[in-house]
């Protein structure tokens, strides 16, 4: 307990630290959204929003989640090695899916779908090349939120938030397409990742560098075996809705809820991105000295559950009078969705950040089940209605149950040998 105690104020010390940076860097996209939303049609951010869903899925697959490893691998070259074995494995799987596309298209892919959105050919081939980027963003700042390098963990985000906007904003102003919004991001995360390289240089290869990716692949298997389906799974489920209104219902519709989605989870994701960044280290390390981390998880629950009931009960009263004054009256059904979504954002804030505990603990197994079936109720709940609007909310409130859950799940396995 000791222990518990001496660590308690490098904790908060350390989740205000990431929290400032992660703050301004939740609060650029919004801020600029004010703009961009007065640039763009809802439709071309619908399928902007659509093609974004898309990378960030297949980002997921390149690197095998093998970078949410590194908390769990002991400081200095140990961890060096497995930020490099990530990076190596997703440009291996990129050049993969790259020859798979481009056999894709000469057996005429394009022509084997028929979506309710028109999304350019240039946009797909993208997808691989942003990913790659998306996912390399990814492991450096999983390699800076593992050694506890929060200065720098705080400076890519904001470097990287800012850098998106501004290229958006820039590009909106000549063309505002949702190929410029998609090129822009791309533009701004190829930025930030030059950022990552001056900051937190990688250093040298190692001599025998297919031997320790070999290696690293045979100890940390779990984590493509397990962790990869279940987060791609959770990946989908989370971009399937933009997706599935976009198709059954008009990119006008899709882009209202991605306007939603990325202002509602700014503040949502502020503090629990954050938490989860400082939590997962210390839940880490809590759980290799004394083989539980009851304590990290009662006190990080303490704070994230009294939040986000605040946010929520102000955003049922306030949000479509925000939406429509900051976005414009076009905007106001946003704001209207934002009340719908309430109760998912308010469970997702508070479970996502403990959800870390079943990397701990190795229970990826059943992380995966759960996943599976969060990922079913999706598609029924979004498929069954014969409106948007009660597609949403049966969504928003049976997402919500689902990560009660999964909270009670968390935490039984925070109780480690003692439960």
């Amino acid at each position: 307990m000791s222990d518990f105690k001496m660590n308690k104020g490098g904790f908060w010390k350390n989740v205000s630290s990431v929290f400032t940076g992660t703050a301004i860097a939740q609060l650029i996209p919004v801020i600029g959204s004010l703009i961009i939303a007065r640039q763009y049609l809802p439709s071309e951010f619908g399928i902007f929003a659509s093609w974004l869903g898309a990378a960030v899925v297949l980002a997921v697959v390149l690197t095998g989640r093998l970078e949410t490893s590194f908390a769990v691998i002991e400081d200095g070259e140990p961890r060096r090695f497995a930020v490099i074995s990530t990076l190596y494995t997703a440009i291996l799987v990129a050049i993969f899916l790259s020859f798979l596309s481009v056999l894709w298209l000469v057996l005429g892919g394009p022509e084997l779908f028929s979506l309710n959105i028109d999304v350019p050919l240039y946009l797909v081939l993208s997808l691989i090349p942003v990913s790659l980027l998306l996912s390399i963003s990814e492991i450096w700042q999983s390699w800076a939120s593992a050694d506890g390098k929060y200065k720098q963990l705080s400076l890519l985000r904001i470097t990287q938030a800012f850098s998106i906007v501004a290229f958006q904003i820039g590009a909106g102003e000549f063309n505002p397409t949702s190929s410029s919004l998609a090129i822009s991001h791309g533009l701004g995360v190829f930025a930030s990742l030059i950022v990552a390289w001056i900051i937190m240089p990688l250093g040298n290869f190692p001599d025998k560098l297919f031997k320790i990716v070999r290696d690293f692949w045979r100890a940390q298997y779990r984590f493509p075996k397990l962790s990869l389906p279940a987060d791609l799974i959770n990946a989908i489920a989370v971009q399937l809705p933009i997706l599935v209104i976009a198709t059954r219902f008009g990119a006008d519709i899709a882009g209202t809820l991605a306007l939603t989605l990325k202002v509602l989870g700014a503040p949502i994701g502020l503090l629990g991105r954050a938490v989860l960044d400082v939590f997962k280290r210390h839940a880490a390390t809590g759980f290799r000295a004394r083989g539980e981390c009851r304590a990290e998880y009662i006190r990080t629950f303490k704070v994230l559950a009294p939040v986000s009931l605040v946010f929520s009960c102000i955003m049922f009263f306030i949000s479509e009078y925000l939406f429509a004054i900051f976005y414009g009256e076009h905007w106001r059904l946003s704001g209207t969705i934002a009340v719908w979504m309430l109760p998912l954002f308010m469970m997702r804030f508070v479970a996502s950040p403990l959800s870390y505990i079943v990397y701990i603990v190795g229970k990826q197994h059943i992380d995966l089940v759960w996943q599976v079936g969060l990922l079913l109720f999706t598609i029924l709940s979004l498929n069954y209605f014969h409106t948007y609007s009660l597609s949403l909310q049966i969504y928003s409130i049976g997402y919500a149950a689902l990560y009660m859950i999964y909270l009670m799940m968390s935490y039984r396995f925070s109780l480690g040998k003692s439960r």
